[in-house]
């Protein structure tokens, strides 16, 4: 499989760019709008879900699509997966309670996993290695500066049209960047037998969608001694030993494990998970807390969130440039710093310090992730030869997705559990936490009184704390995973 002369690098990298803006302008858009969605939907004790069905469906298809790409090329693939992104867009649009949400968000999710990785490979694909760097740079500043237009324009949705455009808004987008693609980008496919992976890959979405079920409902809805956890414990680790088995007899593997035997890669792609966590973590929460417990508008959320992306600009641009003067590990160990050190502005957040105190915390966390995020990729991508290129593109991506959704899943139970034991002590008896959809709700907050209104809020504000203790853990961890980086990246392209 080879790109042909005929490719015209501009306008493919051009739709590309709307490609990744289109599925970065998604997750703060939603993570914005998410108050308002379960002010006008209910369901507070399942938003979460919102993200890890997205999230599931987007990391157990990514390394399918990796694989796709490398087998049949690269545009009939990223094609396929933009048009199931954009069905389930609309549809998203058009639910009517959360579980319908939910359920479209799985199908927007299982287009969504060929949208980011094949994205990033042909860029591998089209440019140099020094030009890799240079254009990775640029698609890490085209997601941070769609994060930044995401939160407010979820805002202007939300509170002047309808949350429902913040769905609708993708199918334009990724309407022009299928037409890039699909007429200005040329690709030799060599034509042979393949024999695709599909037991490993239902393997893997039973192993991770039972841990994920876990982590959300145990300690809520079941105890964790009850017999559904256990047995979706047990259905999980099962599942993750014949993964593994079925990928060394597979003729071709969704996920060779031959490259987890190459120490850059599994150094990037487990830091690429725990930083997944930081992310969604901050995505998905902060938004909560400022709304909820601060009282503040959407609008409030969208900026500290935007601090985040403007963060990440920098870090990004700044990695492109000196990652080949200063080395590949240093940048990393710098990015790895300054994620540790905003996480800390988290675990002393208070309705007090005010939702600035926030955004410099987001700030430090996206400059971090600018640094380190762009250091991973480049750094495995350069580590192999093109027929792979594919697939360890993919692994990072599912990585980064893993996280994000086993994130969305366990800090979801955290909250719930935490917000759960909360309303226990102060009522006497088990409430359910949905009744915090009230506390979301502009017009429905209005109504309660001070003292309901206080026993709330702190309730809430105590929860997520305990969730962004959570990230400080992560945080350390990155941290530590980040100083086993090699010394010096390899160039095998």
């Amino acid at each position: 499989m080879e790109m042909s002369n005929k490719t015209n690098p501009k306008i493919v990298l051009v739709s590309i760019i709307l490609a990744m803006f289109m599925a970065a302008i998604e997750g703060t858009i939603v993570a914005t709008a998410i108050p308002s969605i379960v002010a006008d939907l209910g369901g507070f004790s399942l938003f979460s879900w919102v993200f890890s069905s997205f999230l599931l469906a987007q990391a157990v298809t990514i390394p399918i699509y990796g694989k796709l790409a490398d087998l049949y090329g690269r545009k009939p693939v990223f094609t396929f997966g933009v048009l199931v992104f954009l069905i389930g867009s609309l549809l998203c649009g058009f639910a009517k309670t959360m579980n319908m949400l939910i359920l479209f968000r799985l199908i927007q999710g299982l287009g969504a996993g060929a949208v980011q990785p094949i994205a990033t490979t042909i860029v591998g694909d089209i440019f140099t290695m020094t030009e890799r760097a240079r254009i990775q740079g640029y698609i890490s500043s085209v997601w941070g500066i769609s994060s930044i237009l995401g939160p407010g324009l979820g805002a202007f949705f939300v509170q002047y049209v309808r949350w429902s455009w913040i769905f609708w808004v993708n199918i334009p987008i990724g309407v022009f960047a299928i037409c890039g693609i699909w007429f200005f980008m040329v690709e030799t496919v060599h034509k042979q037998e393949h024999k695709i992976d599909y037991i490993g890959s239902a393997l893997i979405f039973i192993s991770i969608s039972a841990l994920m079920v876990v982590f959300i409902q145990a300690g809520t809805v079941w105890p964790w001694s009850s017999a559904p956890v256990l047995l979706l414990l047990g259905l999980s680790l099962v599942g993750s030993y014949l993964f593994i088995k079925q990928e060394k007899l597979a003729a071709e593997p969704i996920m060779p494990l031959e490259i987890w035997s190459d120490s850059l890669i599994v150094v990037s792609n487990l830091a690429t998970l725990t930083t997944g966590v930081v992310l969604i973590g901050v995505s998905s929460f902060l938004p909560t807390f400022i709304q909820g417990v601060m009282g503040k508008s959407p609008i409030t959320s969208g900026f500290a969130l935007a601090f985040m992306s403007m963060g990440w600009i920098a870090g990004a641009t700044v990695a492109a440039k000196a990652m080949f003067k200063y080395g590949f590990r240093r940048i990393a160990v710098v990015g790895g710093i300054w994620i540790l050190v905003g996480s800390l502005f988290f675990i002393t957040l208070s309705p007090e310090r005010g939702w600035l105190w926030a955004g410099v915390g987001s700030l430090l966390i996206g400059l971090g992730m600018g640094l380190a995020r762009t250091v991973f990729i480049v750094g495995i991508q350069n580590s192999v030869k093109w027929e792979m290129r594919g697939v360890v593109t993919a692994s990072n991506m599912f990585m980064n997705i893993l996280g994000n959704a086993m994130g969305a899943a366990v800090l979801g139970g955290i909250l719930n559990v935490s917000l759960s034991n909360y309303l226990m002590g102060v009522s006497g008896e088990a409430l359910n936490v949905d009744v915090i959809n009230v506390l979301l709700d502009p017009i429905r907050r209005g109504t309660l009184s001070q003292g309901v209104l206080q026993i709330m809020s702190s309730g809430l504000a105590i929860a997520l704390q305990h969730v962004f203790w959570g990230l400080f853990i992560l945080a350390v961890l990155s941290f530590i995973l980040i100083l086993f980086f090699p010394e010096k990246a390899r160039d095998s392209a």
